[in-house]
């Protein structure tokens, strides 16, 4: 019977792992919370772009490598299709330096973690994907992502991005460079001196007009433009 004192969850998740015995542990912590629910597991990429489209969850937890359909491509179907628009996936890891990890941020993912994180930091994780944010720490990892993100295409052929920066202002290009950066709203904000609805005003500007799903997309393209650059130290 349901407690009548426990509030309706307002975050839907779905789990997509091979592994059945990390989907219960990963069932057991979401349901803990008082604002989340467990809406279906997976076990592979093809169940879980079917349960994505049955279910259609606020955040889904994406292990990147499953067998069959991996996550790599149910990611890329389910950030592809419209009727989807409003899920988020985060990716799920074993190894946080992952060449697949930049495949799956370009493929539409909110951002990824590493399957040793502890537990507070999966559920913060569920939570800023859900809000919109960019899921791209440890620091070090955002700087890997970086320098893949940042290596050439094919030459003499600008991507499409790249053209589109052109539709940003001033402002919502500098707005951009500090989101890429990785910094809050608050803390952009602060560095250019105005409130932190202001930034997320240029904010949801710049996604509206790059056509990006949120703001680890924004990162992406950031660095696929050439807008910002990766450090190299």
């Amino acid at each position: 019977m349901a407690d009548p004192d426990r509030p309706a969850p307002s975050i839907r998740v779905l789990l997509a792992d091979d592994q059945a015995l990390l989907r219960s542990a990963f069932r057991v912590l979401v349901n803990s919370e008082p604002d989340m629910t467990v809406v279906g597991e997976a076990a592979d990429g093809a169940e879980a772009l079917e349960l994505a489209r049955l279910h259609a969850p606020d955040v889904v937890l994406m292990d990147i490598r499953m067998p069959g359909t991996d996550g790599l491509a149910a990611t890329r179907a389910i950030c592809s299709d419209p009727a989807l628009a409003d899920v988020r996936v985060v990716m799920l890891t074993t190894f946080e330096v992952d060449e697949y990890v930049v495949q799956s941020l370009r493929a539409g993912a909110s951002g990824f973690l590493g399957k040793g994180a502890e537990p507070e930091e999966l559920l913060a994780a569920i939570r800023v994907a859900r809000a919109g944010e960019a899921l791209l720490s440890p620091a070090a990892t955002k700087g890997l992502i970086a320098r893949f993100l940042a290596q050439p295409g094919e030459p003499g052929r600008p991507g499409p991005r790249a053209v589109r920066l052109d539709a940003l202002t001033g402002r919502e290009r500098e707005v951009l460079v500090h989101v890429a950066g990785g910094l809050s709203n608050d803390e952009i904000g602060e560095r250019l001196e105005v409130s932190p609805l202001t930034v997320k005003t240029h904010v949801n500007r710049a996604m509206a007009k790059l056509g990006a799903r949120d703001r680890a997309q924004l990162v992406v393209i950031a660095y696929e433009s050439g807008l910002v650059r990766p450090r190299t130290d």
